[in-house]
């Protein structure tokens, strides 16, 4: 058994104290056991319920799930602690200096009264202290592992500092119905691998297009997404409530099911705004 003082209240120091012991002798075997890549997963999964919880206002949900992702971090530092590469205490060192260094206007004597000048700065600093020399360099670092219409939308944003991006948003939605064309004659031919290149400029087209109308993409396709789900729901239950089962209807009736399911949760939800 690994002694440890127990406290009313614990701090950070606790923390990383607590996660050395964990994996020290005479700690836990699976945490023991664990690298980087083995718990990277958790990392995503515990940053996906800190989101969820903020989307549902719960602050003590939020609390908590900070503390997780918390522990991934001190996590992580500790499998390196353990290889003398580095610790806790040169992660905050160095994000730290990071802040500092890009806020020149709160930490230096740059003049930024404006949201637009702070963040021209931080792309400049942030170009110079990573060596990205040209604009390309700016789009090829944004990370492959995000969601893919996240790091669309991202890119495009960069491409838009270095000038290239639509004149307006009218352009932008205009080019959605140029690949949806595009996307047809590739259908049209049977080219499966010329399909899949214009399903993806086509959606790259709708990321452009939420960007240059303030839509963040990504919450965008969520909402659709559980958007559908309610529906499927409500319809699922009036074709169960005549003793039938969805699958053996044919998409045509189901199609009159669905609407009667929309029109249902249109009212429900003109109640709730009364």
């Amino acid at each position: 058994m690994v002694e440890y003082q127990q406290k009313e209240f614990y701090r950070i120091g606790d923390l990383v104290d607590i996660v050395r012991l964990l994996r020290g002798e005479g700690g836990c075997p699976w945490d023991r056991e664990q690298t980087h890549k083995s718990i990277k997963s958790d990392l995503i999964e515990e940053t996906c319920e800190v989101i969820e919880a903020i989307d549902l206002e719960d602050k003590d949900l939020l609390r908590e799930e900070l503390g997780d992702v918390l522990l991934q971090v001190v996590f992580h530092c500790r499998i390196e602690e353990e290889t003398e590469s580095f610790n806790f205490d040169d992660v905050c060192d160095e994000i730290c200096k990071k802040l500092i260094i890009r806020h020149p206007h709160v930490f230096g004597d740059v003049t930024a009264n404006t949201t637009d000048q702070v963040l021209k700065n931080w792309d400049a600093i942030k170009m110079e202290t990573k060596g990205q020399e040209t604009y390309t360099d700016t789009l090829t670092s944004v990370a492959k592992s995000l969601p893919a219409l996240m790091r669309a939308q991202k890119v495009g944003k960069r491409a838009m500092r270095a000038g290239m991006d639509f004149r307006c948003a009218e352009d932008a939605v205009a080019c959605i119905s140029n690949e949806k064309a595009e996307l047809d004659a590739a259908i049209a031919n049977g080219d499966k691998a010329n399909i899949e290149e214009e399903i993806g400029d086509l959606l790259f087209s709708c990321v452009n297009a939420a960007r240059h109308l303030d839509v963040d993409a990504e919450q965008a396709l969520k909402d659709a997404t559980e958007k559908f789900i309610k529906r499927f729901s409500v319809t699922e239950e009036l074709v169960s409530a005549e003793n039938i089962d969805m699958k053996e209807l044919p998409i045509e009736e189901l199609d009159t099911y669905w609407d009667k399911a929309k029109s249902i949760i249109c009212k429900t939800e003109e109640c709730k705004n009364d």
